[in-house]
């Protein structure tokens, strides 16, 4: 039987950040759209995030950051990610970020910037539309 594999996705929280709402309602969506998510929890630092999307075999990670050291914590981990040779995990970013870093983010590698208020949907589908999931 050749089922199709399920897209995986790490929803990660990294740094002192202690709000998970917004992260908990993407991991819904992209669960309730068939993709599997793997959740990492609060205070997460840059290598454990790393080590999850390793541990997990995860075709993208999701960041969520509303502490404001998006420019600190997200090369650490695109860095952790480049170092495994794991250049191929898409990863987006959403929280609060301000206009002027959004350009600085996706030149480090981050494919997608979410700012607050974005439709879940559009979320979904552009993880749909860019990871291939072979049979």
């Amino acid at each position: 039987m050749n089922a199709k594999r399920r897209v995986r996705v790490v929803i990660a929280k990294p740094g002192l950040d202690g709000h998970d709402r917004g992260a908990k309602i993407i991991a819904r969506a992209l669960r309730d759209a068939g993709m599997e998510v793997i959740y990492t929890g609060l205070h997460q630092t840059p290598e454990q995030i790393v080590e999850t999307v390793i541990q997990e075999d995860a075709d993208a990670v999701g960041i969520s950051i509303l502490s404001g050291a998006h420019m600190t914590l997200v090369p650490k981990i695109l860095d952790g990610l480049r170092e495994n040779g794991l250049e191929e995990v898409l990863v987006v970013v959403g929280g609060t970020i301000p206009k002027d870093d959004l350009t600085a983010l996706k030149d480090q590698g981050v494919a997608e910037v979410f700012t607050p208020g974005a439709p879940v949907s559009e979320i979904v589908e552009f993880l749909r539309e860019r990871i291939p999931v072979e049979a």
